[in-house]
């Protein structure tokens, strides 16, 4: 049996063998777009490892082959001292399961490769900076420590270190490297194959994490499946200052708009924006700092939505003035945003109305509505953030997600964090609504949000959340745990008490249901859940 597959424009298998991730990027392939190069490791071998225990005997001679493929490919020796070749280690199921398992970035940098990529580019500050980031996600994910007792020592160690950045990163990797050793009772392996076998593993292992398994439950998606393992050469947005990493969508996610929207972090990598640890810059900034690569950045997502015939998201590095996608999800619009993009692409002749009306499911429709918080109410704001997915929720706070599990048993709340992780996913599944200080609208909250259909507020800058004190600070003032607050996802308030919601009518939404009614030939008084199932099952037996 053959486990692993190229990213190559000739693959033909789908996503149920290549995941997700790794049949958007061949499909990027083909239409000629710049994808790093790379292999997948399919789903059946996360099966076979599921069922066994272990990987399967054949996958590791096909692993250190395609490995090799791979230094062919690019000139480059995996943990080799000079050229080192240093990859990305991602999951990603045949459906969409964001942030819910492993990934580990800058593998393959040990002691010497590190030593060998400072050389390399005359830069010791990007080749610690990226060997910090790999022992970071390493330990993370694949040794289990806690991302906040890392960040904590990172940053204990950077304030106390003497010197310029150099100095202040040697003692953050040193931090690292002593608390591995104490919690895990081992070192990170400066062998890069043996790093890549572990990645590998974890990659594997994380599909049946509790995270994992509450969001298949939630989303319908089969916990038989397995997940897919996607390995690619690293680029590098923290290379220098013409490098970066972000977030695009061609239609924005909230409201369906037809234009480009998104994130971006300068000199930063990937996981920087999608994690939402981290304040983001709007995307248009890049046609300011780099408009060589915000004109192939757009040029690419009117391709891919071509390809498509739908809205599309892009995940884009750019190394020193290269731009590259990393991953491409099309479609995936919720309530609103689906009516709306829906009508236009009929509008614009890229899809038949029939095909819009079939592409609005009835989740779609409940979520098209969405109220707002009504500023004529005397409303008083806790604070402001960006609206992550629209809608209104009214609850008490709660500032973790064990705590959200145990508070909504007593009515609706409202999960406040700095940012969410994986780790919160019990908690986002029990909240009404969601709410970051840091982040943006393709941050972590973000993303799960729209995919949940909850209303969501990120990158609400002027809100601290006291984990220990249970509550929330804003604008002077201190707000303790169950204290009933609304939120927004649209306008991205976050209001005191339950203020009254108004809805305003969508035009988009209005045409769409005429022309429902025009499929099922019935333009009776109904409601519009009626309207829509009627023309689907007129269309469908058509």
């Amino acid at each position: 049996m053959t486990w692993i597959h190229p990213l190559s424009a000739e693959v033909g298998e789908s996503a149920d063998v290549l995941g997700g991730k790794g049949h958007g990027l061949v499909v990027l392939r083909r239409l000629g777009l710049p994808v790093p190069p790379g292999f997948v490791i399919g789903t059946a071998a996360c099966r076979a490892f599921l069922r066994d225990g272990r990987l399967p005997d054949d996958l590791e001679a096909e692993l250190a082959s395609a490995v090799a493929g791979l230094e062919s490919a690019t000139g480059r020796r995996l943990g080799g001292p000079d050229r080192p070749l240093v990859v990305s280690v991602r999951s990603g199921g045949g459906a969409p399961m964001p942030g819910m398992m492993s990934t580990t970035l800058n593998l393959g940098l040990t002691t010497a490769a590190t030593a060998g990529l400072a050389a390399e580019t005359g830069d010791p500050r990007f080749a610690l900076d990226s060997r910090l980031r790999f022992l970071s996600s390493f330990a993370c994910t694949v040794l289990g420590l806690s991302a906040e007792r890392l960040d904590a020592v990172v940053r204990e160690a950077t304030r106390r270190a003497a010197g310029g950045a150099q100095a202040r990163l040697a003692a953050a990797i040193r931090g690292v490297e002593a608390l591995v050793r104490e919690q895990a009772d081992a070192a990170v392996p400066d062998d890069a194959a043996r790093q890549l076998r572990m990645a590998v593993r974890a990659v594997l292992s994380s599909w049946h994490t509790p995270r994992a398994t509450t969001y298949r439950d939630l989303h319908g998606i089969p916990h038989d499946a397995g997940t897919a393992v996607t390995v690619q050469a690293m680029v590098f947005g923290n290379r220098d200052e013409n490098s970066g990493s972000g977030v695009a969508f061609s239609r924005n996610p909230s409201t369906g708009e037809p234009v480009p929207f998104g994130e971006v972090l300068f000199g930063r990598q990937g996981d920087d924006v999608v994690s939402g640890r981290s304040t983001t810059r709007p995307l248009p900034d890049l046609a300011e700092r780099e408009p060589a690569v915000w004109a192939d950045l757009l040029a690419a997502m009117t391709r891919i939505e071509g390809h498509h015939r739908d809205a599309c998201g892009v995940e884009f590095t750019y190394e020193t003035g290269r731009l590259w996608l990393l991953q491409v999800r099309p479609g995936g619009l919720a309530g609103r945003a689906a009516v709306r993009a829906a009508v236009d692409l009929a509008d614009e002749t890229v899809i038949s109305r029939r095909e819009a009306v079939l592409r609005v499911s009835p989740q779609h429709l409940h979520h098209a509505r969405a109220p707002r918080i009504d500023p004529t109410d005397g409303i008083d704001v806790v604070v402001r953030g960006l609206g992550a997915c629209p809608g209104v929720a009214v609850g008490r706070v709660v500032t973790t997600s064990d705590r959200a599990v145990r508070m909504a048993g007593g009515g609706p709340v409202i999960l406040v964090r700095p940012h969410t992780s994986p780790l919160d996913m019990h908690g986002l599944a029990a909240a009404a609504g969601i709410v970051t200080a840091r982040g943006g609208p393709a941050s972590h909250a973000a993303v799960v949000a729209r995919a949940m259909g909850k209303p969501a507020v990120v990158g609400a800058t002027g809100l601290t959340v006291d984990v220990a004190g249970a509550c929330v600070r804003a604008g002077g003032r201190t707000f303790p745990e169950g204290t009933l607050v609304t939120v927004d996802g649209a306008g991205g308030e976050v209001v005191v008490g339950s203020p009254r919601v108004v809805t305003a009518p969508d035009a988009h939404l209005h045409r769409l249901l005429e022309w429902a009614d025009e499929c099922s030939g019935d333009d009776s008084d109904r409601d519009d859940t009626q309207r829509l199932a009627a023309a689907h099952a007129a269309l469908r037996h058509a």
